[in-house]
């Protein structure tokens, strides 16, 4: 019998690098022939279009407050000078000039705690009261008559503060309507299923500023006389509720995607219908809509923009207001809108990113 011989196996090849820039740019941009054509044509673009855009927008801009030279540089360089002349009435609409300081702090404080608000080391009980807190602060420092501050109509709000603060509240007012509406679309009971789709088709059926003027306009005639409501809180309550009919829909696909079995198996278990969808049902159907959901809600910040109907002046409004009173800066719109693009860009897209992120979360959740 022959002794056996030893004969090692061939080193394999180390395996491809997938992480980094490189590969990064090889499996999205050059993965194959169509991908690696258009990324070329769209890099031709770029190089072919930035000379100009940086001559016009930086070497032969004027950045000074001065109409004249702004006038002189037409059609060959930028005027920054009208965003530097018009930032404050942009920012903070018609709110008097010397008390801006007050909105300004306002908007920082309502910034600061949706950021926390973003990071899981303070998703605390605690949470909930440093919002009310905040919001406190926030209409106590804007609307003012308390702690010797000079009380300011609600009409005079405007601007980027407007806009944060109708955006947030009517985000965290419509998501938990939403929810309830969704649930109630899905119920046995034909008149509570009744009045959730009619609310829903009602509202999807109609545009937001159709609901605005209708908030604005025609609520106050049903009113009882003598009894009014402020616009801005009317205002709220039209964009909440229309958010809320959207969301609602969004909920309820991520309803519809729950397997039937779950809730056979909570019920086997003693559950209650309200432990169900609490427990079970609503983590795994919210975390399956999380990218629909973001989107609702850029589109609902985004959306702000409409109350300028209602002669709210939020950013959008803010910038005609502070360009259409004066001939000297109107011609020169295209970088003030600029301007305000990059401020909402900011905020969408950092809206965006989170949801990368919660979207990641959830996948690591689901893989344990």
């Amino acid at each position: 019998m022959s002794t056996p011989v030893f004969q090692p196996i061939a080193p394999r090849p180390a395996p491809v690098n997938t992480e980094g820039l490189v590969p990064w740019i090889k499996r999205n941009l050059f993965g194959d022939w169509m991908s690696a054509v258009t990324t070329v044509v769209l890099v031709g673009l770029a190089l072919w279009s930035l000379p100009g855009v940086a001559e016009w927008g930086l070497f032969r801009a004027v950045f000074g407050t001065d109409p004249n030279a702004c006038q002189a540089a037409r059609g060959s360089g930028a005027c920054w000078g009208v965003v530097a002349e018009k930032w404050r009435v942009i920012i903070f609409g018609r709110y008097p000039f010397e008390q801006q300081w007050r909105p300004e702090v306002a908007t920082v404080l309502m910034v600061a705690a949706l950021v926390a608000s973003c990071i899981r080391a303070f998703w605390k009980p605690w949470l909930a009261l440093m919002w009310i807190a905040v919001l406190a602060v926030f209409f106590t420092l804007m609307g003012g008559g308390i702690l010797g501050l000079e009380p300011i109509r609600t009409d005079l709000w405007g601007g980027l503060p407007l806009t944060v603060m109708l955006a947030t509240l009517s985000i965290f007012l419509a998501f938990p309507l939403a929810v309830l509406v969704a649930l109630g679309r899905r119920s046995h009971l034909p008149a509570i299923r009744s009045a959730c789709v009619i609310y829903i088709e009602l509202i999807r059926g109609v545009p937001l500023i159709s609901v605005l003027f209708m908030a604005s306009f025609m609520f106050p005639l049903f009113m009882p006389q003598g009894t009014t409501i402020d616009v801005l809180v009317r205002v709220l309550i039209g964009i909440t509720l229309f958010a809320a009919a959207y969301m609602a829909e969004i909920v309820r696909g991520g309803l519809q995607a729950i397997p039937k079995g779950q809730i056979e198996a909570a019920q086997t278990l003693g559950l209650s219908y309200w432990q169900t969808q609490r427990k079970i049902v609503l983590p795994q159907a919210l975390a399956m809509v999380v990218p629909s959901m973001m989107n609702n809600f850029i589109s609902i910040f985004k959306d702000t923009s409409l109350v300028t109907i209602v002669s709210l002046y939020e950013l959008t409004g803010a910038l005609g207001l502070a360009l259409n009173s004066d001939v000297e800066w109107r011609p020169f719109k295209i970088e003030a809108y600029l301007f305000i693009t990059a401020i909402y860009f900011a905020f969408c897209f950092a809206m965006s990113r989170y949801s990368l992120w919660v979207e990641k979360q959830v996948s690591v959740a689901k893989t344990r």
